[in-house]
């Protein structure tokens, strides 16, 4: 996504956004992206990203979403709201994962599955 496509989709100017030095994907000057962690996608909002996560090219991780250990977001799915992904926990293809659902462990959460409200999904 070009920083065009960023602004339209969450708003901002161009002074608002960074790319990461690990991956290049976009960072609005109001989220928190550690070093290690991964960005070929979108960080928006007051979302974090630490440790080995990954948001990679597609992906979106925007409002007060987390995500941090080795969980990896990837294709052009979204976490967002109060969202967290951990563990090795994977979300991939259409899925969202929004409100305060927690996904963490070894779960794929993949295809068009929606996951919201206070939900937890693990193993």
């Amino acid at each position: 996504m070009n920083l065009e496509q960023v602004m339209e989709i969450f708003g901002g100017a161009p002074s608002d956004w960074s790319q990461h030095s690990n991956g290049g994907g976009w960072v609005q000057n109001t989220a928190h992206v550690e070093p290690t962690a991964y960005v070929a996608g979108v960080v928006a909002g007051n979302a974090r990203v630490s440790g080995n996560a990954q948001v990679c090219a597609g992906a979106r991780v925007s409002g007060n979403a987390q995500v941090w250990d080795n969980a990896k977001v990837y294709d052009d799915a979204w976490v967002s709201c109060n969202a967290r992904v951990s563990g090795y926990a994977l979300v991939s293809d259409n899925a969202r994962v929004s409100g305060y659902a927690w996904v963490s462990g070894y779960t794929w959460v993949s295809g068009d599955t929606r996951v919201s409200g206070d939900t937890w999904v693990g193993r």
